[in-house]
């Protein structure tokens, strides 16, 4: 069994994610921003703020196997109502916290010699869809530093993106919070439905296993077919 971090696993995608990989059998060593996680045998969970200049990941093992990277953010407002002060904000919390983290990882995942790191888009990015700017913004750059990581870190460690389309979490609350909101954004997918938490675990999962081994520098569209079909 393997050795996973994953930042941002207090709640939505991050909680799902440890949970699998804990049910798999690996052990997890977790990061929580505010709400601390229950105790369960194989999870070390640990406080941490991506966005403090200097991030602690002394608890590290000395060889890691894979990396997940969740925090994110949506704001969903009109470009000319948002200060240039929003937009590095959310930068730093989507980007260069995801810089920090896996440059303070590189040794144990490169000691693994098959490692893979995981992180997060969205379907904006490709698709261009109103009052966007902010986060695809963000997550624009995280799919270029997929690709460019890619390329650095192979053979031995994997560099893949997941892009997913609106997913019902804790963060996407506010888009989700009754009845007609969710039929309304089903609606939108081809697939009729808006995704879960579990759907992008399943992913991940795969993305961090063996199974993933010949997948890398990869933008991975879960996104109920919004991305690619027309109806």
């Amino acid at each position: 069994m393997g050795n996973y971090l994953v930042v941002g696993a207090s709640s939505g995608m991050g909680k799902a994610i440890a949970a699998q990989l804990l049910n798999e059998g690996h052990q997890v060593f977790a990061t929580y921003h505010s709400h601390p996680m229950e105790a369960m045998p194989n999870l070390s969970s640990h406080a941490l703020n991506v966005l403090d200049e200097v991030l602690d990941f002394s608890f590290l093992p000395a060889s890691l196997d894979g990396l997940v990277y969740c925090p994110g953010a949506i704001s969903l407002r009109p470009f000319a109502r948002i200060q240039a002060t929003d937009f590095t904000q959310d930068f730093n919390l989507q980007v260069v916290g995801a810089i920090k983290t896996i440059q303070a990882a590189l040794p144990a995942l490169k000691t693994s010699g098959n490692a893979s790191v995981v992180l997060f888009s969205t379907v904006a990015v490709q698709l261009g869809l109103n009052f966007h700017t902010q986060v695809a913004v963000s997550k624009g750059a995280i799919e270029g530093l997929t690709k460019a990581l890619s390329a650095e870190l192979a053979p031995t460690i994997r560099v893949n993106c997941i892009a997913p389309s609106l997913t019902d979490t804790p963060l996407a609350a506010s888009l989700l919070n009754s009845e007609q909101k969710v039929e309304a954004n089903a609606q939108r997918h081809p697939l009729k439905r808006v995704g879960t938490a579990q759907d992008m675990s399943e992913m991940t999962c795969f993305l961090l296993s063996p199974k993933s081994s010949w997948i890398t520098g990869q933008i991975l569209h879960v996104d109920g077919g919004m991305s690619s079909i027309k109806l």
